[in-house]
Parts: structure tokens; sequence; C-alpha cells
């Protein structure tokens, strides 16, 4: 029996290990994040001649917001004589007619518009993009997907930064439509914008690898052939392909001050099915890519750890579901085994790493938001929030992290959208929130809230000398996050429950 204990706690000494060494990193791209803003930004001159530019519309069912992403595309500032617009609709529902209709509206037959819709729907949005490029005119392509709504001068701003030859892309920041919708937008809109300012820039300014990130940005169609064309094999083609391309040496710009904003998922079946993909995707590009990394002998061995930890990042919820599993019975390791008592206070590493990340996202969140005490309040409220949330997906996270790494395929699943800004905008119907596995989606968190509620309990009861308050700490964060999970998406699975989102 000591040996089994034994070996929980190796485990559970190198998941929190793995979790503080990725802390450091965030810390270590926090730090070029700062040193970018002492720095210069040289403005790209302009063009002689505007290059052509074909945009492609991956669409997939979208018949909320497809007509709102035509209007805004087609009113996009460029010179028309050097754009075309190709629609990739892959829909299966009404989705296609809106199409047609809101074409026959438009009527600029100025405006080049294709709609090019294949017979099946093979490998999901890469199959699509593939299938367009076939017939793209332009020398640069730009990516929208369905919920974007670029400003009108987006593609003149963007356009600029090609005069580098050996820039394959060209990415721009993700704003947020609906932000305020719910404590659930709140934290998706934080963390990206987490994302999208340090990491991306971070990763940037110190010449590591970064990602296009499926959309609001621009492909130089030569570097899209080059690295060998869009691929399906992944759940995240678009980070895929931006490993190849700069494997083969091709640059990726980021561009923190222009964005687009988009419509965040204000359900949490919605957010589950958006999590699980882009967790999964970045397991299953560790798998392909990072052998690949390794063997690189151009790339500097800075570039090769952050890569290691950005294929990886997603495997961090893998560690969390380590340490949540193993904390229970740590619980009674002080009663049973009070010569490990010592490896409970192990806890601290997880701890020390979340300090870590409370500050590299109050150096994000203050890009947003003035500085001062009200603020850093504010901000603490918000990164609670975000912190309970995305403990509460880690089942699913970690579920789809071990698919990818171990090879099990799935199909591409659309994260729905709904068109809102705010509760008032729409009622959602139950036919939009088809859920897959329905009894396992709350099940799972209803059982985690379960235990560590017990947890709790079994702490709060028992002798004092025996009790960790960082252990507490984390079970009251485990069952606060499944609580929250379960009992929004359990409402979806009720037949007496209204199809919308209480917190």
């Amino acid at each position: 029996m000591i040996f089994v204990v034994v070996v929980c706690l190796v485990l559970y000494f190198l998941a929190l290990l793995f979790i503080f060494c990725y802390a450091l990193v965030q810390t270590n791209l926090t730090y070029h994040y700062l040193k970018s803003k002492k720095q210069s930004q040289v403005e790209p001159s302009k063009p002689n001649k505007l290059p052509f530019i074909t945009i492609q519309l991956p669409i997939y069912n979208e018949p909320q917001v497809v007509e709102r992403l035509l209007e805004t595309i087609s009113a996009l500032t460029y010179p028309q004589d050097q754009l075309e617009i190709q629609i990739l609709d892959d829909s299966t529902d009404e989705t296609s007619d809106l199409i047609d209709q809101k074409l026959a509206e438009i009527g600029d037959k100025s405006l080049s518009i294709q709609v090019v819709r294949r017979k099946h729907r093979t490998h999901f949005k890469a199959g699509a993009l593939k299938e367009g490029l076939k017939t793209a005119k332009g020398d640069l392509i730009a990516i929208f997907d369905a919920d974007f709504l670029p400003e009108k001068d987006w593609l003149l701003q963007v356009v600029l930064y090609f005069n580098d030859e050996k820039t394959g892309v060209v990415q721009t920041r993700w704003g947020h439509l609906n932000r305020d919708y719910s404590w659930l937008t709140q934290a998706q809109a934080f963390a990206l914008d987490y994302h999208f300012r340090i990491e991306q820039v971070g990763r940037s300014r110190a010449g590591h690898f970064i990602n296009f990130n499926g959309t609001a940005g621009i492909w130089r169609k030569s570097c899209i052939e080059d690295a060998e064309n869009w691929s399906g094999d992944t759940l995240t083609e678009d980070l895929d392909l931006s490993y190849r391309a700069q494997l083969k040496g091709w640059k990726i710009k980021y561009l923190e001050d222009v964005v687009a904003p988009a419509e965040l998922p204000i359900t949490v079946e919605a957010a589950h099915s958006q999590q699980f993909r882009w967790n999964k995707g970045g397991a299953e590009n560790f798998q392909k890519n990072m052998l690949k990394i390794v063997k690189a002998k151009n790339l500097p061995f800075g570039t090769k750890v952050h890569a290691f930890f950005h294929l990886l990042n997603s495997s961090v919820f893998l560690a969390i579901s380590t340490i949540a599993l193993l904390s229970v019975p740590l619980l009674f390791l002080p009663i049973y085994y009070p010569q490990f008592q010592f490896a409970v206070e192990w806890m601290g590493f997880f701890i020390t790493s979340t300090l870590l990340f409370l500050f590299c996202y109050w150096v994000a969140y203050r890009q947003n938001h003035r500085g001062g005490l009200t603020s850093f309040l504010r901000f603490l409220t918000v990164f609670l929030t975000f912190f309970v949330i995305a403990i509460g997906m880690t089942l699913n996270n970690a579920k789809a992290v071990l698919e990818g790494h171990f090879g099990k395929k799935s199909p591409f699943i659309r994260t729905p959208k709904f068109n809102v800004k705010t509760k008032e905008d729409v009622v959602i119907s139950s036919s939009s929130l088809k859920a897959k596995n329905k009894k396992t989606y709350w099940q799972a968190e209803g059982f985690g809230m379960l235990i560590f509620g017990c947890c709790i309990l079994f702490a709060v009861w028992s002798e004092k000398s025996t009790v960790s308050v960082s252990l507490l700490i984390f079970h009251i964060v485990l069952f606060s996050g499944f609580a929250y999970v379960f009992l929004n998406g359990f409402q979806y699975f009720n037949k007496n429950a209204r199809n919308r989102v209480f917190l």
C-alpha cells in the first residue's frame, strides 16, 4: 500500500510541477509583452498597387448570423477590381437559402462573389478552405468565420504588412460583441484578451512561433501552398498550418491594434463544444508537429521550449484533473500515513502558479482598463470568475486532451452563434442546442460537484491539525466550478427549464 501512496504522490508532484513550469513560461511571455510596449513600432509604407485579395467565408449552418456577415463583408472598403468574395457554404439547413436571398438583395454586379458548395463536408472547415483555394484569384486570402464583423477599413489596415515577402500571415486581435452577456461570456472574453495580448504579442516579439487563429487574418496564397495546404487531420487546422508554414521559414505578423469583433458562445454547451475542439486540436498538433520542432536545426532552444508549451498548453487541464483526482485521497493521508503529511503542502506549488497567472492576467487586463484600486478589485472579481469556470471545464477539456494524444478522431462540431449582445436580444430555441451525450455532459460535472462538496464538509468537520488550508481552498474552487457548469448545463436537458443562461 505504501508503494501505491508513493506512486500517487509522484504523479501529484509531477502534475503540480508541469503547471508551475507552464506558469513560468507565461510569465516570460508577459515580460516580452511589457518589453514590447517600450519599443516604437514602425508603420508600414503603402504599396504602389494594392494586391488582389480573395475573402473566404467558411459557412456551415449559420442562419442567425450569415446575413449580417454578408452585409458586413460586402461593405468592406477595397478596390472592387482587386477583390473577390468566396462563400464556402457546406450548410445542410436553411442557411443556403438565406445566402442566396441575401446575395440577390445585395445585387452589386461590380463585386465578384462566388458561392462554393460541396457535395460532401470532407475535412470540414479545412476541406472547405482548400476547395475554395483551387479557384481563388487572390494573391492574398482573407478568412472570416460567420460571426465576425470587421470594420470597413480592416483590409486596408492589414494589407500594408505584406510588404515583406517572407510574411506569410497577418493575424489581428479578436474583439467581443457580447462580452457582458453573462459571467460565462465575461470569463471567455477575459481569457481571449489574455491570449491576444500576452501570448500572441509575447511570442511574436520574442521571435517564437505563434499561430493564426482561424479567422480575422490574411494568408499569402503562396505560403499556404508552400506549407502543403490546409489539412483536416486535426481539429485545429489553423494551428497546424501555422506551424508548418513557420517551419518552412515564413513569418506570422500579429497586429494587436487592429481588432475584428465577434460573438462569444453564450451557453455552457456551446462553450463546452468549442473548448473541446480547441483543446483536442492542440493535443493532436503536439503529436503531429512537436517532433518536427525538436529536429529543426535552425530553431533556437528557447523557441523549441515555447513551442513545446504552446502545443501542450491544453494538457494543463489534464494536469489539473490529475491533481483534482489525487487530492481526494490526500485528505486522508495525514490520518493514515502521517509520515507523508508534508506531501500535502506540495499544493503550495499550485497556489504559487496561480499567483503567477494572476500577475500575467492583470497585465493583460490593464491594457483595456484604467489602473487603480477600484480597477484591480474589479479585475480580481473577473479573474476569480474565469478561474472557477475554467476549473469547471476541466473534465471536458481533459477528455479532449486524452483523445487528442491517443489519436481518437471526432468530427468538427461548429460553435452555435445566435446574433446576441444582451439577454433581451433572443430567446434560444431548444432546436439550436442539440447536445451530444447529454447524460455524460451534466452527470460528470454533477458527480464532481458532489465529490468535492463532500471533501469540503469532511475538511470542515475534521480536526484542524489534519486540515490543509491550501487543499481546502482548491476543493472549494473545484466545487464551485463544477456546480456552475452543472447547474447551467443541466437546464438545457430539463424539459421544464427555460433555454437561457442564468449566470
